[in-house]
């Protein structure tokens, strides 16, 4: 018996954590560290004010200042810049591709709300999401 791999046709919509963990900007590190440890996430969504993303932050952002006074350190200090998204309805294929090809760890799905100027996060891709989806697609 062939067995057929459906993953790479489902959408990022089907496997996407909907619900996006967000810190402001001036959330001091300590804090953010707890908060990924309480949740067990490996990253945050960083926002402005208007809830507006400005940045990414992961857990190698943490070993990156592993030896600094955390307290004293903002998500602003600490984040990347380099956001990645990614539409809803693209394949996981083409997910899993600009992961490789940017050697990165998740994707934030933004949508624009009606009576807003900028997109805010409504998901996340993860690596880990890829890999459970196409666990489940072999059996």
């Amino acid at each position: 018996m062939i067995k057929i791999d459906k993953t790479r046709e489902k959408m990022v919509r089907d496997v996407m954590t909907r619900s996006v963990i967000t810190v402001s900007f001036d959330t001091p590190v300590s804090e953010i560290a707890e908060l990924m440890v309480e949740k067990g996430i490996s990253g945050v969504a960083v926002t402005a004010p208007d809830n507006e993303v400005m940045g990414v932050i992961a857990e190698i952002d943490f070993v990156k200042v592993f030896d600094q006074d955390w307290d004293k350190l903002t998500a602003e200090d600490i984040m990347s810049s380099f956001v990645r998204t990614i539409d809803a309805e693209t394949t996981i294929k083409k997910a899993a591709d600009i992961m490789r090809d940017l050697n990165i760890h998740r994707l934030l799905i933004l949508h624009r709300a009606p009576g807003r100027s900028h997109d805010v996060p409504v998901g996340i891709l993860t690596a880990s999401d890829i890999l459970r989806a196409r666990v489940k697609s072999a059996f």
